[in-house]
């Protein structure tokens, strides 16, 4: 019967056109993971330059402390020549010991500086190359995605155009019925009948149903009764007839008895 070649056409269509949008809708998260890598290649590298400004910034700040403390004790340690009592002598040396101390201090934090320093400017190095070579892998999957997304666009419009032409040869309330089954059905709007059943939901088929659907004159669209798609049933090759009707071998643990 035309009309169901037709509408098995166009679902043939209609199949492969949502694999192609699939794959379409696809391209977008490919395209963010792609980048993903370098993004976060960045931030890293990023933040190792951030880091760096502040250790640069607080080296400054301790150099200028140490500065700071020594002049200090260079004026405590004249002062100590011009005292006249052991009470001021002695004032005197205490704030000497205690600027010696803030200088030992500054200076360990300087050092400590100067070592994130080093090991920043390694980070920055390092995290240079990463980005780099996130940039190259990047690159190379750009362009595959962009090939891929170009044949699958040119697979589509070429599709659409196939599906034009099928919709062509349906009638118009057949097509709102066949679009009507599509959509309540998971875009399936026909199925085949295998061994008797309704292959989409396993309802079997009246054999009245099975025998009218297997005359070649019949003009009548079938539907199955209990998913409401419209069935279509496939004659078996003489091979598979052949097999389907051979017997079952019998059980190797058959008993035989003999007349």
């Amino acid at each position: 019967m035309k009309i169901l070649q037709d509408l098995l056409e166009l679902q043939s269509v209609d199949t492969r056109l949502q694999a192609v949008r699939a794959r379409l809708a696809e391209f977008p998260k490919r395209s963010a993971d792609a980048e993903k890598y370098v993004t976060t290649a960045k931030a890293e590298l990023d933040a190792a330059k951030a880091a760096q400004v502040t250790v640069v910034r607080d080296r400054k700040k301790y150099e200028l402390d140490v500065e700071q403390w020594k002049e200090r004790v260079r004026k405590y340690k004249d002062q100590t020549s011009q005292v006249k009592t052991n009470e001021a002598f002695k004032a005197l040396q205490h704030e000497v010991d205690n600027g010696e101390k803030e200088i030992t201090n500054a200076e360990d934090r300087l050092l400590e500086q100067m070592v994130a320093g080093e090991q920043y400017e390694r980070q920055i190095k390092t995290s240079e190359k990463l980005v780099k070579e996130a940039e190259e892998v990047a690159k190379v999957q750009r362009a595959k995605i962009a090939g891929e997304k170009s044949e699958a666009e040119q697979e589509q419009a070429q599709l659409n155009a196939e599906r034009e032409r099928a919709v062509a040869e349906i009638p118009e309330a057949m097509m709102d019925h066949y679009d009507r089954i599509m959509k309540k059905h998971d875009n399936l709007a026909l199925a085949e009948v295998r061994d008797e059943k309704c292959s989409a939901c396993g309802m079997r088929m009246r054999p009245q149903v099975i025998q009218a659907m297997r005359r070649s004159t019949t003009d009548e669209l079938f539907h199955c009764e209990t998913c409401t798609r419209i069935l279509y049933y496939t004659e078996p090759t003489a091979a598979a007839a052949v097999a389907n009707a051979q017997p079952a071998p019998a059980s190797p643990n058959s008993t035989h008895r003999e007349n």
